[in-house]
């Protein structure tokens, strides 16, 4: 029996992976009347009179909504919102699991991004903060950034999850290799909502300075044609954004041409895309973050044969896992912690520097935390609450 097999047998046992639990018993008509008729009206009025008590009165405090249409599910593609259940309630445990969180599932059908739009604004009541999950780029840029203002942090994971847990994988494999941030060629392959998250990050572009940020020293952007550069007349209009703080050489060619003499190569595209011959044009001691899944775009053995010093993958049964549960569920916790009204850039590099400073000793085989480990979202909450608290100051 394989892993999928094993896991249909789960599922069907389980009839879905959460449940809503009351956090007291109805054991007599005296609780009965606080909790709801008549007591319940106090609660009621006190909100009404001051809206920040629904923070102290209701589960707002503590709830996230995980919502999604279903069109960027995994590797699985647009396969739509009853299909992509399994996955939001899986997303919804490990917010319990690592930050005590509780969040529901919320699969909308449809996938006009207004309508994504107007629906959360008219669910935020209930919620201390909405993790937009698996929505196609570019709608999905264009979702969170209309949603920034409705009071509550809104944080598409896949952008700046996947973001942010690079970043912290990258600053200890630079570390191991003697090579600082500000001194490496990178190359991303992948321009959908991952690689542009990254790309942004490691530039400092948009909402992140200078004074928070270390930019990069170059870096290059290949999608499924090759190097995105000035004067391809193919580019929509996220891809010409890029070029704002990528390429400014404007080099041009295939995906090898741009690895040649880079220091890291980040994959967030398709598996088995790259061969050993790849590695061998980087520069001296390159670092491999091959994050496709299920299948990397190269496996580790392979890039080490090739002379990589450092690989990482998104993959579980392997050593140094990019995965998104490092950041996610500390950075809604330190969020819902200070009552931040967005999750800033600030906030999201605190989150960054929180997990790669886990790891004391960066080793070859240990660049990141185990995705398993406790301590991490605590770790990340604590950081990120401290960086709103001192942005609201």
């Amino acid at each position: 029996m394989d892993i999928y097999e094993e896991s249909m047998i789960l599922h069907k046992q389980l009839r879905g992976k959460i449940r809503i639990n009351a956090k007291i018993d109805l054991r007599d008509a005296h609780e009965l009347a606080l909790v709801y008729s008549p007591g319940v009206a106090a609660p009621c009025k006190a909100i009404e009179a001051n809206p920040e008590l629904a923070y102290e009165y209701t589960m707002k405090c503590n709830t996230v909504a995980i919502v999604s249409d279903g069109s960027a599910v995994l590797g699985l593609g647009n396969i739509g919102p009853l299909a992509a259940i399994p996955v939001m309630e899986g997303k919804a445990m490990l917010f319990k699991r690592f930050a005590a969180i509780d969040a529901f599932p919320i699969c909308l059908d449809t996938q006009d991004p207004d309508e994504i739009i107007e629906t959360v604004k008219r669910i935020a009541p209930v919620f201390g903060g909405i993790n937009l999950e698996d929505i196609a780029a570019p709608q999905s840029f264009y979702i969170e950034e209309k949603l920034q203002d409705i009071g509550i942090p809104v944080f598409h994971d896949d952008q700046h999850g996947t973001a942010i847990v690079t970043l912290a994988g990258l600053i200890n494999a630079a570390r191991l290799v003697n090579k600082p941030l500000s001194e490496l060629k990178i190359v991303i392959n992948g321009a959908g909502a991952a690689g542009i998250a990254i790309a942004k990050m490691l530039k400092c572009a948009d909402d992140y300075g200078s004074e928070v940020c270390t930019p990069v020293k170059q870096l290059v952007i290949c999608d499924t044609k090759g190097i995105i550069h000035r004067d391809r007349d193919d580019l929509n209009e996220a891809k010409l954004d890029i070029l704002r703080y990528s390429n400014k050489i404007n080099l041009q060619g295939s995906l090898r041409d741009a690895l040649k003499d880079a220091d890291v190569f980040i994959g967030v595209s398709v598996g088995d895309l790259l061969e050993e011959e790849d590695i061998r044009v980087m520069a001296k001691d390159p670092i491999i973050f091959a994050l496709a899944n299920p299948t990397p775009e190269i496996m580790p053995e392979k890039a080490y044969a090739a002379g990589a010093a450092v690989v990482a993958t998104g993959r579980s049964d392997l050593p140094n896992q990019v995965n998104n549960a490092l950041g996610f569920p500390g950075i809604f916790r330190g969020a819902l912690d200070a009552k931040a009204k967005r999750i800033t850039a600030r906030m999201k590099l605190a989150a960054a520097y929180a997990i790669s400073e886990f790891i004391r000793e960066p080793t070859q085989d240990m660049i990141i935390p185990a995705t398993l480990n406790e301590e991490v979202a605590w770790k990340v909450a604590k950081a990120v609450k401290t960086a709103a608290l001192e942005e609201m100051d």
